[in-house]
């Protein structure tokens, strides 16, 4: 009798399941595995049989949301969000800084402090009358500086903290952490109030995975050592991305999870485990997402796109190192192209920087620009060579170029910042930084649609940059260390610096 119902049962989930697949996306791509998948070994584990693994839509749910959401804005991972200038600007100004707890205990891997680190990226939002009160009826951390704009940043103190975007001064009571936070949290586009939050280094106990509800100011999910990973290292610097019905995180322990979270809890769908040559890589950087097809790459230099709907792998593209770089995705004339940029890490110094644009939906490669550059450091300290800035798309006067950091490229630890042709993968220019950077560069717009870039250094440098000659404009000694990313709102950016700070610059 048991096993009739639960025959009935399975009968009944796969004709839900297929009725359901029946009304997907008409503009699906194709269920397809490539050749070049064949070096790869993976294993799928589907832990919900009941929900339907099927995107419905590929909305991009954060193209709507009030503010900046996720690492980078999209799930293209394209900087969509530009800030707004009345005209040539000329110089950054110090708006306000907001202190972080610094946590000065030992490590194996040294004293992480403060402030926020690579990545770091603080989320934007402008919340609504309606959410404002939602918030003020259901939390108990809201503060009296509590307003409708907000940043919500993680810092390697191991706390997430919320600040007033006008003020700088705290708007609700910190989540405190063991662990610290190098990765950017990530809030959901549905608006349920879930924070995603990864723990990079162990320091008091496990790292793992943490999901906070912000509206009820409770944590509802932490997910620590997966027993079955292939890879022993647990972090998650990467930061989610929320597709449909569906959270996909990507892990340094080896591992893609496809998750269904509500405000209430996250329950695991399913899972793809990986190795290439008996070595499963770990993902630091953050996954990138055009409909169905997920984009990922790892310390091994592995570029893989994988199917959501079935979690199997359709390419796999070796991009000769380390990746740490967030992978961009841009729908072009010829295409849906993507764009990767690796580090020196496991090859001997000097060595190359691998900046490679392929085909997004067959992994061909269209070409690839081999930079030459060298491990940085002393001997008591070596820090490598190459990409680690996720690359910004040009645009308005720099359509057709693509900008980024390049670490090591000269005989000193000066730093690179370089414009590349998007046709051909050419440098069209470069210009020398006082040191390397690791932040992400952001844009900015005059009304004619002339581009200039906002960015730091490592040694606390910030820069405006003309985008089409790459001439500084204005550079300035305002923090300690800039490896984070910024967020852009109007003439303003916000971003961390190690050390305790997290600083407002206004761009006039």
């Amino acid at each position: 009798m048991l096993r009739l119902f639960q025959y009935i049962l399975i009968s009944l989930s796969a004709l839900l399941c297929s009725s359901v697949a029946m009304a997907q996306s008409p503009d699906e791509l194709p269920d397809t595995t490539y050749h070049s998948v064949s070096g790869l070994e993976y294993r799928v584990d589907i832990l919900d049989t009941i929900t339907d693994p099927n995107l419905r839509s590929h909305r991009d749910l954060y193209a709507d949301v009030p503010g900046i959401f996720t690492f980078r804005g999209s799930p293209r991972r394209d900087m969509p969000y530009a800030g707004r200038l009345d005209s040539v600007p000329s110089v950054i100004e110090h708006e306000w800084t907001f202190r972080t707890d610094y946590d000065g205990r030992e490590t194996n891997y040294g004293v992480w402090g403060g402030g926020s680190g690579w990545t770091g990226q603080p989320v934007y939002v402008e919340w609504s009358d309606s959410l404002m009160t939602i918030q003020r009826e259901r939390s108990q951390s809201l503060m009296s500086n509590f307003g409708s704009q907000e940043i919500i940043v993680g810092s390697l103190c191991g706390n997430v903290y919320f600040i007033d975007f006008q003020s700088g001064r705290p708007s609700r009571e910190a989540f405190k952490g063991q662990n610290p936070i190098k990765g950017s949290v990530s809030l959901d586009p549905r608006l349920n109030g879930n924070l995603y939050v990864g723990q990079g280094i162990p320091c008091d106990g496990a790292i793992g995975a943490v999901v906070y509800n912000i509206f009820d100011h409770k944590r509802i999910n932490y997910f620590g050592r997966d027993n079955q990973a292939w890879r022993s290292w647990g972090a998650y610097d990467a930061s989610v991305i929320v597709v449909d019905d569906f959270v996909i995180r990507a892990s340094e322990n080896g591992t893609i999870y496809k998750l269904s979270a509500t405000d209430k809890e996250v329950t695991m769908h399913s899972k793809l485990r990986y190795r290439k040559g008996g070595s499963a890589p770990g993902m630091e950087s953050s996954p990138a997402v055009y409909k169905n097809y997920l984009f990922t790459c790892d310390n091994r230099g592995n570029i893989l796109c994988t199917n959501i709907n079935t979690m199997k792998p359709v390419w796999c593209f070796s991009n000769g190192d380390d990746t740490d770089a967030t992978i961009v995705v841009a729908q072009e004339e010829d295409g849906v192209m993507l764009y990767a940029g690796s580090s020196v890490d496991k090859q001997s110094s000097p060595g190359y920087c691998h900046f490679t644009k392929l085909n997004a939906l067959t992994g061909e490669l269209v070409w690839q620009n081999k930079i030459k550059c060298r491990k940085m450091g002393s001997s008591e300290k070596v820090v490598e060579g190459g990409m680690f800035s996720t690359p910004l798309l040009g645009h308005g006067d720099c359509e057709g170029l693509i900008f980024t950091h390049i670490c090591g490229m000269g005989s000193s630890d000066v730093g690179t910042f370089v414009a590349i042709s998007r046709s051909t993968g050419e440098i069209v220019y470069r210009t020398r930084l006082n040191h390397y950077a690791w932040s992400s560069p952001v844009a900015f717009y005059t009304p004619d649609n002339k581009m200039y870039i906002f960015t730091g250094d490592v040694t606390g440098y910030a820069y405006l940059i003309e985008g089409e000659s790459g001439r500084i404009i204005y550079k300035k000694l305002m923090a300690n260390n800039f490896e984070s990313s910024p967020v852009v709102v109007g003439n303003t950016v916000v971003v961390g610096s190690r050390g305790r700070e997290i600083y407002k610059f206004r761009i006039r």
